[in-house]
């Protein structure tokens, strides 16, 4: 099943797609080798499927050209073509009276005599579709009684029996839950590894893009925005620009997408730090809070999420001892918060200096809610300010909610759920 090493099992050359006199797409240049799983990217309308329509010859080339194991596309027979590459698009198919195994048989037809007959080897082939995307179970169930998530599934076995080199598929999670997504994804990088299919598929879930892909194309404004692995071409500032985001931020470090709050509740300071800080700032913004956070290291997991939110972040360098200037950068931003959050951040002693951060809020008069549990040894609380301490997350949630809109301060304060 592998192509020849080297040798790309698809490949576009200046490329122009499109419908009568109407262009969608144009000078588009790739090439897909075996057992590459290749996602195609981008906003409603921009072409994708334009262009699976025209590699799947259901559309001619508007200019240029498409070679399909060194061959002009063109010039392949229909049943030549069927034993290479396999479709799926979002067509919607209910044949009537069809068992899934009946179904999934009628992708053995360029394999078949001119009757259609199944031979114990074709029977075979169809079985082994079916235990390739976990369907056994389903094979003598009416393809028409299935949910989505099956039918998906039986619709690339059908497509798996035709024993391709290349599989062609328009939003395959489209419509799906979350356990038939995964499902159905894993199944395809199953493929392209074991098999050594080449996979072209249409994606909207850039983050699942990210984890899967060896090549995506990003396809915008009529033409190709980037080519290559995922690794190098989905930049925060490229997914950005293909989706137009306002509110929403891609990391690569991350591998998704974080989306900004509103930040119409007031403004909270976080002391995080070692990973403890990545909830409580989703928490937070998604209850509207703008956010500061520091001071954490530039390699943390903190510093990835919180900048993705947009936060302020005060950072230092991988495994330094945080230095008096970024302390003080820090406390500025935490006096002009409403809130201050301790994440119950690890002590050692690169970070201990963030404890003195506690300790001004506190002076500050500021209200502390901490996962923390106890003061932490060394802190003293003076005065009238608040320090929280919260048994975990939901009892942080809860100390949320009891907040006013605009002023991180407890409207019930005997009542809190966090412990004074």
């Amino acid at each position: 099943m592998n192509a020849t090493a080297g040798q790309p099992v698809v490949e576009v050359h200046d490329l122009g797609v499109g419908y009568r006199n109407r262009p969608v797409l144009r000078h588009l240049d790739f090439s897909c080798h075996g057992g590459q799983f290749v996602s195609l990217l981008g906003p409603n309308g921009a072409g994708k499927t334009t262009l699976l329509r025209t590699l799947s010859r259901h559309l001619a080339p508007q200019a240029g050209g498409i070679r399909v194991q060194g061959r002009p596309l063109e010039s392949l027979a229909a049943l030549e073509l069927a034993r290479i590459m396999a479709v799926v698009l979002t067509d919607k198919i209910a044949p009537p009276l069809f068992t899934v195994f009946e179904f999934v048989a009628l992708g053995r037809y360029p394999h078949t005599d001119y009757l259609g007959r199944l031979g114990s080897g074709d029977r075979v082939a169809v079985t082994s579709s079916l235990a390739a995307v976990h369907a056994l179970d389903l094979a003598h169930r009416p393809f028409a009684d299935l949910s989505d998530g099956e039918q998906q599934k039986v619709l690339m076995a059908r497509a798996l029996a035709q024993e391709p080199q290349v599989l062609l598929l328009d939003e395959p999670t489209i419509h799906l839950d979350l356990k038939h997504r995964v499902e159905v994804m894993a199944i395809l990088r199953d493929l392209c590894r074991t098999k050594g299919i080449t996979v072209i598929a249409s994606l909207h879930d850039v983050d699942v893009a990210a984890k899967v892909s060896d090549r995506v194309a990003l396809i915008r404004d009529g033409g190709l925005a980037a080519w290559g692995p995922p690794e190098t071409v989905l930049s925060r500032q490229a997914v950005t620009d293909l989706y137009d985001f306002d509110k929403a931020e891609f990391n690569r470090h991350l591998g998704g997408i974080e989306l900004r709050g509103a930040g119409d509740r007031g403004r909270a300071f976080v002391v995080g730090g070692m990973g403890s800080g990545a909830l409580v700032y989703r928490m937070l913004t998604k209850r509207g809070f703008a956010l500061a956070t520091g001071v954490v290291h530039e390699n943390d997991l903190d510093c990835f999420v919180a900048r993705s939110l947009g936060a302020e972040c005060v950072a230092v360098a991988p495994m330094e001892h945080i230095n008096g200037a970024a302390a003080d950068r820090a406390k500025e931003l935490l006096a002009g918060c409403d809130l201050v959050v301790d994440c119950g951040f690890p002590v050692g002693p690169v970070n201990e200096a963030n404890l003195a951060l506690l300790q001004a809020a506190l002076e500050l008069g500021k209200t502390v809610l901490s996962l923390r549990g106890d003061l932490p040894p060394g802190l003293r609380p003076t005065g009238g300010q608040r320090y929280l301490a919260c048994a975990d997350a939901a009892r942080l949630l809860e100390a949320l909610e009891t907040l006013t809109p605009r002023h991180a301060v407890p409207i019930h304060g005997e009542e809190s759920p966090c412990t004074p």
